[in-house]
Formats: C-alpha cells, sequence, structure tokens
C-alpha cells in the first residue's frame, strides 16, 4: 500500500482543510485512523473540523493557521510539528484559488497572490517535508491540480497555467522517489460543489452553465477517490467519467482551434460579463 499506516507520532497534513475539497480529505483520511495536521487561514473552521474528527474517529487532530503566500508561515508548519513531536507521513496540497478575467485587465497582487498559493507553496511544502518521508522511506503526496491542467485556459489563464505546473512538478516527483518509499499522486478534479467557484468570481448559473451539470462531482466523493487513489499508488485521478473524456480530449486537441473555443465558452470573457 502507498498510503503509510496511522503512527501516533505521524501526521498527515492538509493544507485549504477549512472547506470544500480539503476538508473532506481530511474527513477520509481521518475515518481511516490518520491523524491530521489542518492548515488555512481561518482558525475557526479548522477548530470546528478539528473537534469533528476527534469525536468522531479518535484520531489526533490539530490546527496550524497558516497564509500560504508567505514563505515564513510555511516554514512555521514545518516548526509547529517539530514541536509536537510530530513528523508528516502524508502531504496534501490542496489550497488553491483563481483569479479570472482577462491578464490585461488584472490586478497584479491578485495574480501574484494565486500564483504563491498554486505554485510556490506547493513545491516549498513538498521540498520542506520529503526529507524526512526519503529518510523514513516512507510516506505520500497528494497534490489537487486540476483538469484545468490539461490545457490553456483563457480567461483563467494564470490558474491553468499553475495546475499544469503541478501536474508536470507531481509526474516528475513520483520519477525521482520511485525507488524511496514515497509515493505522488496528483488529483485533477473538474468541477465540484465547494463554493471554489464563487470565490474565484463567477455566480452559481455562469459556472453551471459553462460546465454541464453531468461533470459536476460532490466534494465528499472526489475526497474518496483521491485517498483511494493514494493509497493504490495511482499517478493520476480524475473524478468522474465525463471530466476523464473531456481531460483526454482537451489535452489531445490541437491548440490553435482548442484556445479559441475556449475563449468564447469562458463565463468571464463575455461580453455581457
Amino acid at each position: 500500500m502507498a498510503l503509510p499506516a496511522p503512527a501516533a507520532d505521524r501526521t498527515a497534513i492538509v493544507t485549504g482543510a477549512s472547506s470544500g475539497i480539503g476538508a473532506e480529505i481530511a474527513r477520509e483520511l481521518a475515518r481511516r485512523g490518520h491523524g491530521v495536521t489542518l492548515v488555512a487561514r481561518r482558525e475557526g473552521p479548522l477548530a470546528e473540523l478539528a473537534t469533528e474528527l476527534a469525536d468522531r474517529h479518535g484520531v489526533r487532530a490539530e490546527v496550524v493557521t497558516a497564509d500560504l503566500t508567505d514563505p515564513d508561515a510555511r516554514l512555521a508548519i514545518a516548526t509547529a510539528l517539530d514541536d509536537r513531536g510530530l513528523a508528516a507521513s502524508i502531504l496534501v496540497n490542496n489550497a488553491g484559488l483563481s483569479t479570472t478575467g482577462p491578464v490585461h485587465t488584472s490586478t497584479p497582487e491578485a495574480e501574484i497572490r494565486m500564483i504563491r498559493t498554486d505554485v510556490e507553496a506547493v513545491a516549498h511544502l513538498c521540498s520542506l517535508f520529503l526529507p524526512g518521508m526519503v529518510e523514513r522511506r516512507s510516506g505520500a503526496i497528494l497534490n489537487v491540480a486540476s483538469t484545468a491542467a490539461f490545457q490553456p485556459l483563457p480567461g483563467q489563464a494564470g490558474y491553468a497555467a499553475s495546475k499544469a505546473f503541478v501536474l508536470s512538478y507531481s509526474h516528475a516527483l513520483r520519477g525521482e522517489l520511485a525507488s524511496l518509499g514515497v509515493s505522488v499522486t496528483v488529483l485533477c478534479p473538474g468541477p465540484v460543489e465547494t463554493g471554489f467557484a464563487e470565490a474565484a468570481g463567477f455566480t452559481n448559473e455562469e459556472a453551471e452553465g459553462a460546465l454541464p451539470k453531468f461533470m459536476w462531482v460532490a466534494a465528499p466523493a472526489v475526497a474518496r477517490q483521491a485517498v483511494d487513489a493514494l493509497a493504490a499508488g495511482k499517478p493520476v485521478i480524475i473524478p468522474g467519467a465525463a471530466n476523464r473524456v473531456s481531460a483526454a480530449t482537451a489535452y489531445l486537441s490541437p491548440r490553435r482551434l482548442l484556445v479559441p473555443i475556449l475563449a468564447k465558452m469562458h463565463p468571464a470573457l463575455r461580453p455581457s460579463r
């Protein structure tokens, strides 16, 4: 099994655990007996989830508040675990955000914040916690990308490019770690009912209009499939048959044909918006 066994001095770090897929992955790991370290900016939702997991599953669950755009805050996660005598056996890089709209009308600070969260934090946390996993020859990493990773996405140019980085980076890590006892899986969900679209600036109607209802997958199902894939040592998991077909089609389509179509379809690029 690629998923390390639970142990009293081991923990599963889950970033972006205050809601959505991150919270559901934490629930799935706790259900399987793993102690969890819940990381996000908002302490209140993390504390509520930690109490829920401890009460329901009898696991250790602690909270580390961190703004993952800040390198010092990311370092503080490792320090907090050291102070508690814990080692990371599982790392779930789930925290992520998106901007929307054309780049020429973007807010530079928001674009950089997105890249620091979606790209820089993933690389930094992997580099922080992989050495211990390799030394113990035991560990598992789940990096959360998106089906957006398989094609350029006008209207969310930086987001799709960031997730393409996560996908490529995860494949490369997997190659490096193949004989070292550490597994890497990348989760590429399509549309998920988590509130992510609203945070990115879409209305529910816009999000559902751009992506048909049959492509949407519930967050608990995404989390369950992601942890199953991690346990099985799979390289990539794309929840939902329609999303797997869509990702494969986008990946194989000529960019000169695909990109104009995507630009016309994206809600953030519609003239009436």
